[in-house]
């Protein structure tokens, strides 16, 4: 994959959010600047506007409802979805069908999460991968070596064979140990659970990093060590856990776990949340923060929520 795929993703995923505002009608003039001030920001970011304002065309006779309807249902196989493309492409609305281009070599993948979903499958040689929300891998126990295409895994390897796990970054050597690897646009972050892991960046030194460890590993080389968050790989019990976290970082990861838009005012990001939230269900995490925290939820659809500042009751 090249370096830019990753940026050209998140200019498709910015074009989905700001066509989904100007559909919702609650766009004002500001947003209206703002958008058009993205626009010119930046070649990739037009081009991916005019990809959106191409497709909001091609679905514009197509009734919202239904278009709603169908997102309910669960998502099939990664092969069903291959075979049916054609035919489910008129059944999804515009922006949330922009908002889900990836890369084939995503769709290709021989493992891979929709938004919201996680997976545990056991390897052939006894290993363990889990893979966290909207992630794909690729697999080849033969030369043994994974592929992190896109998102979050967790591995744990109990045998002396090591595996390595390739990411845009670098490698990560997996040996009697368990790791956690979060791909992202500007690094990878390595965190270790248990063990040893040796780390192989596309530039610079290698690294053995140990178990309560974690880097980010990036293009220029690995950045410096720092403790393991204990509360991190909460997602592979479908637990998000925050412990006196910022709102708006909080929202930020649980938006990942989420299809559509979730949107909140700026004077929220500074509240502070402590909790375990479970992953299977976030509508019921929204509503308890709203319990617990000044914030109401406004939900247009089940894709386009807001949380804004709580009212003062007179």
């Amino acid at each position: 994959m090249s370096s830019s795929a990753p940026d050209a993703r998140q200019a498709v995923r910015a074009a989905a959010q700001w066509l989904a505002l100007l559909e919702s009608g609650s766009a004002n003039e500001q947003d209206r600047s703002n958008l058009q001030r993205w626009r010119d920001s930046c070649v990739s970011h037009e081009q991916a506007w005019q990809k959106a304002q191409a497709l909001r065309q091609r679905f514009a006779d197509l009734p919202s409802a239904l278009a709603l309807k169908s997102l309910d249902r669960p998502e099939p196989g990664r092969r069903v979805v291959l075979k049916r493309a054609l035919g489910a492409v008129a059944l999804v609305p515009a922006a949330w069908l922009i908002s889900r281009q990836l890369p084939l070599d995503v769709w290709r993948a021989d493992l891979h999460t929709a938004t919201g979903e996680r997976k545990q499958v056991q390897l052939a040689d006894g290993s363990s991968l889990q893979l966290n929300t909207a992630s794909a891998v690729d697999v080849d126990l033969q030369s043994r070596r994974l592929r992190l295409i896109e998102g979050e895994l967790s591995l744990k390897v109990p045998i002396t064979s090591p595996l390595t796990i390739q990411t845009m970054f670098g490698q990560i050597i997996v040996s009697q140990s368990e790791v956690c690897v979060r791909q992202e646009v500007r690094g990878c972050r390595v965190s270790v659970y248990n063990g040893t892991v040796q780390l192989q960046p596309l530039q610079g030194a290698a690294l053995a990093l140990r178990s309560g460890q974690q880097v980010s590993l990036q293009a220029t080389g690995v950045g410096p060590i720092s403790p393991f968050d204990v509360l991190a790989p909460g997602w592979r019990e479908g637990v998000l856990m925050a412990k006196n976290q910022p709102l708006g970082d909080f929202l930020r990861e649980l938006s990942t776990y989420r299809p559509g838009v979730l949107r909140w005012e700026p004077e929220l990001e500074a509240l502070r949340v402590t909790g375990s939230f479970r992953l299977d269900d976030t509508d019921r995490v929204l509503a308890l923060l709203a319990a617990s925290l000044p914030l109401e939820v406004h939900s247009r659809t089940r894709y386009w929520v807001t949380l804004l500042p709580r009212k003062n009751s007179v």
